[in-house]
């Protein structure tokens, strides 16, 4: 899906945001906390019209002479989220309805689209992610943001950071948002503050509301429709901005191996998700086989993240790894040989796994393992937020796809990094994703996912290591069938 924005720069983000910044003196000029703005006005918008066509109309918000910073949070799985705003330090609740999940602010934006013949042809709200594609649009805003490049969640995340740094802009489209169906032709549309926001905020009418003339055309597209780890590198996320390097040392270390008092990361499993019963792929010694495929997290609740270096052994696809340890300055103070690194070269996977990073066992009613998944080594990369508001927790992790993490076959030495506040999520279309319960009888079953099941690696807690999700197995031999009770709120199969 494409957007082609006529006239569109960063400039004009300045020239507009920049229009009350003339007034003489020191002081601040007057303005609104958030503005609506748009850089151009004639829009062109393509893409597949079965998919769905992303509503990327080039407005942005900008914030004014304060940040506009919102933390989202989630006491336990049983708990809906809540809300505050950061104003001057402290916690403010935000109204409620405001934030209903892990996307940001919920229906902030209401759009039309009038037809040539005044007739309405969309009419939607839409949510409104404060990261992600902006820039500054004042000469006296700060050189650099803060805050996260997008609101991407996984289903069990507990914690969010949404901001717009001062003087900065936001775009209020973002790779997350639902396509939606338009036929092609030429349109008014009109983008406009809720007025539940627009109160709250203070936007004046003015600045709340923009006016588009929008061209949709109908024509083929890219979309890597692949899950977290494929739309991550799609999308170019990988691109480091703070944080541990993510270059290995280059040589092995030495000296005596030490674990030094101090932070230790905190591994994390969440539940189970993404499951569904599948056939064994045809042609494969696993046709005519049932499994049971699902996703599994583990995060880094910090305060330090889990650093892993890989040195190659001599012609060998085998690494030696190495766990390095951090100060709470971030001064690398030590070392501990954690096992082995191996390449993967099965499709879908094709690098270097961490050969103790997670367990996944199916067990039954009485949690006893019947079936143990193939999968037992794992790159990792911070391909998920789970909970930004824990301490230490980077905004900016610097490995979010594979391409970033795990290197490839000529290899030497690779770095693999786990920040605090993100999880490393592998989706159920990873080979080795699955049990095979081709042979089990129907019930109650559990699918345990275990972090650190060698007690390889040093951690600073290890009492939640274990995440149970219960499934319910039925109906025949090539036709199973599967039911995921909730958990908590949680209501994702």
């Amino acid at each position: 899906m494409r957007t082609a924005i006529a006239a569109a720069s960063a400039a004009g983000l300045v020239a507009i945001a920049a229009t009350s910044a003339s007034a003489a003196g020191s002081a601040a000029p007057a303005r609104p906390a958030l503005a609506l703005v748009a850089p151009a006005t004639d829009i062109t918008l393509s893409g597949d019209p079965e998919q769905g066509i992303d509503l990327n109309l080039g407005t942005h918000l900008v914030a004014g002479n304060a940040p506009i910073e919102v933390r989202a949070t989630r006491a336990n799985y049983n708990s809906p989220v809540v809300a505050k705003q950061i104003v001057n330090g402290k916690a403010v609740a935000l109204p409620k309805g405001f934030v209903t999940d892990f996307g940001g602010l919920s229906k902030f934006l209401h759009i039309t689209f009038v037809d040539a013949a005044g007739k309405k042809a969309l009419d939607i709200d839409q949510t409104l992610c404060l990261n992600g594609e902006g820039s500054r649009t004042r000469p006296d805003a700060p050189a650099t943001s803060p805050y996260p490049d997008d609101c991407r969640a996984n289903p069990f995340t507990q914690g969010a950071v949404w901001g717009v740094q001062k003087g900065w802009s936001v775009n209020t489209a973002w790779w997350g948002q639902e396509p939606v169906k338009i036929a092609e032709g030429k349109y008014k549309a009109t983008v406009s503050v809720n007025k539940k926001f627009r109160d709250y905020f203070k936007i004046p009418a003015n600045q709340s509301s923009v006016t588009l003339n929008v061209t949709v055309t109908h024509e083929d597209h890219c979309d890597p429709g692949h899950g977290v780890r494929g739309c991550i590198a799609a999308k170019g996320l990988s691109e480091a901005k703070k944080g541990v390097a993510l270059k290995a040392h280059a040589a092995r270390p030495t000296g005596k191996p030490s674990t030094p008092k101090g932070p230790k990361p905190d591994l994390v499993s969440v539940p189970a998700w993404g499951i569904q019963v599948a056939p064994g792929e045809a042609g494969t010694p696993d046709a005519g086989k049932d499994f049971l495929a699902f996703s599994a997290t583990v995060w880094n609740a910090g305060p330090s993240p889990l650093v892993l270096d890989g040195f190659r052994q001599k012609g060998k696809d085998v690494m030696d790894a190495f766990q390095y340890f951090y100060d709470d300055k971030g001064k690398e103070i030590g070392y501990q040989n954690t096992g082995t690194m191996e390449w993967d070269p099965r499709e879908g996977h094709t690098h270097w796994h961490f050969t103790d990073f997670a367990r996944y066992s199916l067990l039954n009613a009485k949690q006893s393992e019947v079936v143990r998944s193939q999968k037992e080594a794992f790159c990792l990369a911070a391909t998920d937020s789970i909970d930004y508001t824990v301490k230490n927790a980077n905004w900016h992790p610097m490995n979010t796809d594979l391409h970033t993490a795990c290197g490839d076959h000529t290899s030497l030495s690779v770095r693999e990094v786990l920040d605090v506040g993100s999880g490393d999520t592998y989706e159920q279309f990873r080979p080795g994703q699955s049990f095979d319960i081709t042979n089990l009888p129907n019930g109650e079953y559990f699918v345990e996912v275990k972090a650190n099941p060698e007690g390889k690696l040093f951690e600073g807690n290890t009492k939640n290591n274990v995440a149970l999700r219960k499934v319910i197995l039925g109906g025949v031999k090539g036709a199973r069938t599967v039911k995921v009770p909730p958990v908590g709120v949680i209501n994702v199969p």
